[in-house]
């Protein structure tokens, strides 16, 4: 059995453990209780996300699908898509936000495009991802100041970080115009107790690295229309997720307008991802939303109520997205046997 194999396998089982260890934490009452409170508002708050992860895989597809390189067998949207919910499946139950689907990404798209671009796709959307993210949380602070007008001590809060989120912004652009990988690498061999391990790891792979960040650069430079789409997607893709909470307060009767679920949705994922090290952002969901609720002048409690029924949205796509990566493994196999 290959490496490539073994680490499929391997997300596979781990997926399905920390799963059921979720649904034993959260509780099966307290799950029926909240899609029961929720009502039939719950099949569009599960749906939302569906829209979310074809625009996901939009933005995806275009940074893979290079035309440069003819004759390459590209997969399918469709296969697309279900490694996107998959890829997402794994983040949410990794401790690290955002990291752990990214190898079982490179590890399915490999064997279409081979390993180094597969690296450079998957890297280049995550980046693209979390630019999105940092485009959003700067416009929403924008939104946050014009339309509730907080308190001094609060907008200043927000002023720094703005300006904090402004120079990721530049970190991250810069990276996609001179390259991020190998200097990453360069950086890490210099520092104290890691930079012998990370030189042993670094030192025979830093042509692959330098690679990577060739496919990267091109990307900014020579396909900036699809750089800029891809961006402009994922940035519709948070924009569309915000009507998650907009049916969440539709079920209980609360009046919630677009902008409102805006304001919420970017507070409580500023919150959740300064916590990152939480697998499924555990308890900090519920507080980011109760602070940013409260902010807001709506009941701080409604965060808890809110973020439960998130939490059921999620284990939702989670089982599915194990389940499509066992529909792929099954696939594989049979496309071996043939």
């Amino acid at each position: 059995m290959s490496n490539a194999k073994k680490w499929k396998i391997g997300f596979l089982i781990a997926g399905i453990l920390i799963f059921a260890y979720m649904v034993y934490a959260i509780g099966l009452d307290n799950i029926w209780d909240n899609i029961r409170k929720t009502g039939w508002w719950f099949l569009p708050i599960v749906l939302v996300w569906l829209v979310v992860y074809i625009i996901n895989t939009f933005a995806w597809t275009a940074i893979v699908r290079d035309r440069r390189h003819t004759g390459i067998r590209y997969p399918s949207f469709l296969k697309m898509l279900r490694w996107t919910i998959s890829g997402y499946t794994i983040n949410y139950i990794t401790p690290v936000v955002a990291l752990g689907g990214e190898p079982y990404r490179v590890l399915e798209l490999q064997d279409y495009v081979g390993a180094r671009r597969a690296t450079s796709a998957v890297l280049s959307y995550s980046m693209m991802h979390i630019l999105s993210h940092i485009v959003f949380w700067i416009c929403s602070i924008v939104l946050i100041v014009v339309y509730l007008q907080p308190a001094w001590g609060l907008t200043v809060g927000l002023a720094v970080t703005f300006f904090i989120f402004t120079g990721a912004l530049y970190m991250l652009f810069r990276g996609y115009r001179k390259g991020l990988v190998a200097k990453t690498f360069r950086v890490l061999e210099k520092i104290p107790f890691i930079n012998k391990p990370v030189r042993k790891f670094s030192e025979n792979r830093m042509q692959t690295f330098q690679e990577i960040d060739e496919n990267i650069v091109h990307l900014y430079t020579a396909r900036r229309r699809v750089f800029f789409k891809a961006l402009g997607l994922e940035f519709l893709a948070r924009v569309v997720s915000c009507l998650e909470l907009v049916f969440i307060a539709k079920a209980i009767g609360m009046d919630m307008g677009m902008l409102d679920a805006i304001v919420l949705y970017a507070g409580s994922t500023l919150f959740a991802n300064i916590m990152f090290f939480s697998p499924m952002q555990l308890g900090t969901r519920e507080g980011g939303l109760a602070l940013t609720l409260e902010i807001m002048g709506f009941s701080a409690a409604l965060g808890v109520y809110t973020g439960l029924v998130m939490r059921v949205r999620e284990l939702c796509w989670i089982g599915l997205g194990l389940l499509l990566m066992r529909i792929e493994k099954n696939e594989q196999r049979q496309r071996n046997t043939d």
